[in-house]
């Protein structure tokens, strides 16, 4: 047999059942790839929800609209809200100007009063002092505001909503309304106010008083604006920008408008150079301007100031150590602050100067004045020595003091016992009183004009003399005495009234207002024989300056304080010098012979109290009918001065004459204004001749224009005849006009 396989079938299982070929195995097709797709998510069936039945879900149902319309309702109104709210803003965008354009909006201009060394004294008016910006202030400045008034400026939109809730809760808590008191403001809003969100001012349309208080208003509607407003502006300008304005428009006092203005007037110095505590007085002033500006409660000021400075300390802008240096080291104000912007004097510039230039300027003006602040303080001292020293406390008596130089130039002023003001009743220059017996000066000056001699004389004795229309009018002297035959100068010095009535009407009152009027006393001169008692009213700076005639050698005076007026960053002048020495009124003999009688009233007369120092001294005392005012005004060789001394009320005065009080003030003041200098000897004139008054020279009554001849008859009967020298006079009487 044999093994081989060939040709044999396999002997295979499949073999033992019949197949059928319709089923027989096929080979597998190789499978198609199926394209990649990323599995189906089943979707997940959800399962209803059942809605609650009955009332509960009515009640549901219901709330569930209500919500949905309330908010369809709100995005509506919310949607139109934006848009009109960006419309107004838009708007406001359009009407900003360039920031340049806001930094002063001031309606008045300002005056600015230099002294005679050109040192700043006083301002007038709404002071600028230029133009600053948040990069050249010192940055104590600018960190003190905004410590104070908005510590989250450079943070928020223009808007605070928080600092507008906490303002809310404590106007609440302090039993206000919601807007009352605390504002909550920002500083962009409090920026929107001082522009008065954009409207001019316009004088044609309202006062000045009107619109501030318009731009002040603090009606929801009027918040309400100025937040829009002060979104706009946080869209036009940077934050820096902004605070720039704020810094230039703000008031802070004084007249002081933006913090340049203000550091100048209470520091004297830039806004660049402040320190932090000087800035912390100044941002201090931002909340109340007037209560807390130094120079009414400087203690108040420094209190404010360091609670800014503790602030500054708590945000970081001031270190520990800065802190207590400030807190120790308060700012203290200016000199020129300290005189409460130049009182009286300042006020009589400002009201003596043109109208369009002082009072209505709407320029900045720079006036160089007469002021010596020497004077002034000479002044102001004696002014208080005496009422502390020699008046009764309570008393309301009032004084004033003039200082001057020969030639008008006023170097000093005090127009009332509170030295240290300004805008009050000036009683030097506003007050029109008898001038008593200090009106004989002029009487005098008459006669000598005409060529008589402070050594002729005149008959002391009872007098009578027929008034038309008022009767028979006898003039007495203080004393109530008559001492006979007296020379001119002996009259003078003891203030004797009926030699002056004899020589005033002798030489004509005609020709004694004339040379009254001459001098510079401008108000009417009585009629009547009264005359050369002083019964015309006149202000103490006319009395003052018709002295300084007298001094000057007879030419008439003008009192002046206003050296020069210019603009602001001009170097020529507008105008100059308002007054000084003008025609010459008598002789000069004759003024200086009347020197040498004034002398006599202050060495051996009734102003013995005005002596100090061994000075040459020339003066007249004078009080008027019931002591209602009292008066002394003088002159030595540099400084003429005058004091008036009464009630604003004409109350008599008790125990006070023109020899009394107001010689201690005349001698107080003129002592302190001539410590350091050299004495002088005053311009007199030793008078030649003696002999009875006699009948006037027809020249020089031609040449004053004055009253007539009288005949020889006459003057013995007026004038009582005879005649001594002045050897032969009896000892001199003092105290006829104390």
């Amino acid at each position: 047999m044999s093994d081989s396989r060939k040709g044999k079938r396999p002997l295979v299982a499949d073999k033992r059942y019949a197949v059928s070929p319709k089923t027989a195995r096929k080979p597998k097709a190789k499978p198609k790839p199926k394209p990649k797709t990323r599995p189906r998510k089943v979707a997940r069936r959800k399962t209803p929800v059942r809605k609650r039945g009955g009332l509960i879900g009515l009640v549901q149902r219901l709330i569930g609209w209500v919500l949905r319309l309330i908010w369809r309702i709100t995005w509506r109104v919310g949607a139109v809200a934006c848009l009109i709210l960006g419309l107004m803003v838009g708007y406001y965008y359009t009407t900003l100007p360039d920031v340049t354009e806001l930094l002063d909006g001031r309606a008045r201009g300002s005056v600015t009063l230099l002294d005679n060394d050109g040192r700043v004294f006083a301002w007038r008016g709404d002071q600028f002092g230029g133009a600053i910006t948040t990069d050249t202030v010192s940055p104590h400045l600018r960190n003190a505001i905004v410590a104070t008034e908005d510590k989250r400026f450079y943070r928020h939109f223009g808007l605070s909503p928080r600092g507008i809730a906490s303002a809310v809760r404590i106007n609440l808590s302090e039993g206000r309304g919601p807007l009352s008191g605390h504002g909550g403001s920002t500083i962009t809003q409090q920026t929107a106010k001082l522009l008065c969100l954009g409207v001019p001012f316009d004088p044609t349309v309202q006062s000045e008083a009107e619109y501030e208080a318009e731009c002040r208003r603090g009606t929801i509607k009027r918040k309400a604006s100025e937040a829009i407003y002060a979104l706009a502006m946080e869209a036009k300008y940077s934050k820096d920008e902004i605070l720039t304005v704020y810094m230039n428009r703000a008031f802070l006092g004084a007249g002081a408008r933006g913090f340049e203005a203000a550091s100048q007037r209470y520091f004297g110095k830039s806004a660049a150079n402040v320190t932090a505590a000087e800035a912390a007085m100044l941002a201090g002033l931002l909340v109340a301007p007037t209560r807390f500006a130094p120079t009414n409660d400087l203690t108040r000021s420094q209190n404010r100031a360091a609670t800014i400075v503790r602030l500054m300390n708590e945000q970081g802008y001031l270190s520990g150590s800065e802190a207590r240096t400030a807190q120790n080291n308060p700012a203290q104000l200016s000199q020129a602050a300290e005189a409460r912007a130049g009182g009286y004097f300042a006020d009589w510039v400002m009201s003596s100067g043109p109208e369009f230039f002082t009072r209505k300027t709407t320029e900045d003006v720079i006036i160089k004045t007469t002021l010596d602040p020497r004077i002034q303080r000479a002044a102001d001292d004696a002014m208080d020595w005496v009422f502390e020293n020699k008046i009764r406390p309570g008393s309301k008596a009032q004084a004033a003091i003039v200082v001057m130089s020969a030639d008008g130039a006023v170097r000093a002023m005090v127009g009332g016992r509170e030295t240290k003001v300004a805008g009050a009743f000036n009683r030097a220059v506003q007050a029109k009183r008898q001038t008593g017996s200090a009106f004989k000066p002029f009487v005098y000056a008459a006669a000598l004009d005409l060529g008589y001699s402070p050594n002729d004389t005149v008959t002391d004795e009872p007098l009578t003399i027929n008034i038309p229309g008022s009767g028979p009018w006898s003039p007495r002297n203080y004393t109530n005495q008559f001492y006979g035959k007296v020379s001119l100068t002996r009259a003078l010095a003891d203030s004797l009234n009926i030699p002056a009535v004899k020589v005033s009407e002798f030489v004509g009152r005609d020709l004694v207002r004339q040379v009254a009027s001459d001098f510079g006393l401008e108000s009417d001169l009585a009629a009547g024989p009264a005359l050369a008692l002083g019964a015309s009213e006149s202000t103490l700076i006319e009395m003052t300056s018709a002295y300084a005639g007298i001094l000057n050698g007879g030419s008439s005076v003008q009192p002046y304080g206003l050296v020069e007026l210019r603009l602001l960053g001009d170097d020529d002048p507008l105008m100059g010098t308002g007054g000084g020495i003008g025609e010459r009124v008598v002789q000069e003999s004759a003024a200086r012979q009347l020197i040498y009688m004034m002398e006599k009233v202050v060495s051996e007369g009734t102003g013995g109290r005005a002596q100090f120092g061994g000075w040459q001294l020339a003066g007249k005392t004078g009080t008027t009918q019931a002591a209602r005012d009292a008066w002394f005004v003088g002159f030595s060789a540099d400084y003429v001065a005058g004091v008036w001394m009464g009630y604003d009320d004409n109350t008599p005065l008790t125990g006070v004459t023109g020899a009394g009080l107001p010689a201690e003030i005349w001698r107080e003041t003129m002592a302190r204004v001539h410590e350091g200098m050299a004495q002088k000897p005053l311009p007199m004139m030793q008078p030649s001749g003696r002999g009875l008054v006699r009948a006037p020279d027809s020249t020089p009554s031609a040449e004053r224009g004055g009253a007539g001849r009288f005949l020889e008859g006459l003057l013995r009967d007026i004038l009582g005849g005879g005649g001594t020298s002045t050897q032969e006079r009896t000892p001199p009487v003092r105290g006829s006009d104390r």
